[in-house]
């Protein structure tokens, strides 16, 4: 990568080489050709390029959810590749967050059901769980759509629940494709100053992929990512050189 780590800056996600096939033979589509990335504790990065270009891709092979062909995969000093199954999830349950671009909400429960999912899952009390999400259901502005179900809710309102339980067991990385990309300018601009909240520790990571220029401002680093690769990242203040 053009920008080098500083180091009092721990690194969050570190990749080598990093590279992921789909198809064989003449249907053979290499997503991500040999990627070297990192993303540190303690920022706000984003990845921009074109549709197609690997940034979902890689934004899974980064959490875990997809596997690689080749090259290396490391999350907090973790070796993705060394883990079982069993211990991805169990690690990825603790320590990634995951905002998806459809939403991926369970229809049938409420909004605050849907958010208490992750509290749940970690082993946390029903009542604490509950009363963690309302309260970040509220900071989202959702404070009067905890017992609505997702099918009663705008796009934008649907995409801050997911929003809230994304970030309600604090996760130490936060993934995020295309956040903003059902909210107006006034809510994508709250959303951001949430999570640049959650970015600015010394422990924590945000990853965002975006086409939304607006929300670049909110950016320690931008990677622009084309054909399967990492073309450069820039720091704060360059922002008018990029295009999506």
């Amino acid at each position: 990568m053009s920008a080098p780590t500083e180091s009092h800056q721990p690194l969050a996600v570190h990749t080598a080489a990093l590279v992921k096939n789909y198809g064989r033979g003449d249907n053979l589509v290499q997503a991500l050709k040999s990627v070297d990335f990192e993303a540190r504790c303690g920022e706000l990065l984003m990845i921009v390029g074109p549709s197609g270009c690997g940034k979902t891709t890689l934004l899974s092979v980064i959490c875990g959810t997809l596997g690689y062909d080749s090259g290396s995969a490391a999350i907090f000093g973790r070796d993705l590749a060394s883990m079982s199954s069993a211990q991805l999830t169990a690690f990825r349950g603790r320590n990634v967050g995951f905002i998806f671009q459809q939403f991926n909400l369970i229809p049938s429960w409420t909004a605050l059901e849907n958010v208490s999912v992750p509290l749940l899952l970690n082993g946390v009390g029903r009542a604490k769980a509950e009363k963690a999400s309302a309260a970040l259901l509220a900071e989202v502005g959702l404070q009067d759509k905890l017992k609505v179900r997702p099918g009663q809710l705008s796009g934008g309102q649907q995409q801050r629940v997911a929003i809230a339980r994304a970030i309600v067991h604090e996760p130490r990385l936060l993934i995020c494709d295309e956040p903003t990309a059902a909210l107006d300018a006034a809510s994508g601009r709250k959303v951001l100053e949430l999570l640049k909240q959650r970015a600015c520790r010394p422990d924590r990571c945000v990853i965002i992929v975006t086409h939304d220029s607006r929300i670049f401002s909110f950016a320690d680093r931008i990677a622009e990512m084309e054909d399967g690769q990492i073309k450069a990242v820039h720091g704060t203040g360059d922002t008018q050189k990029l295009y999506v």
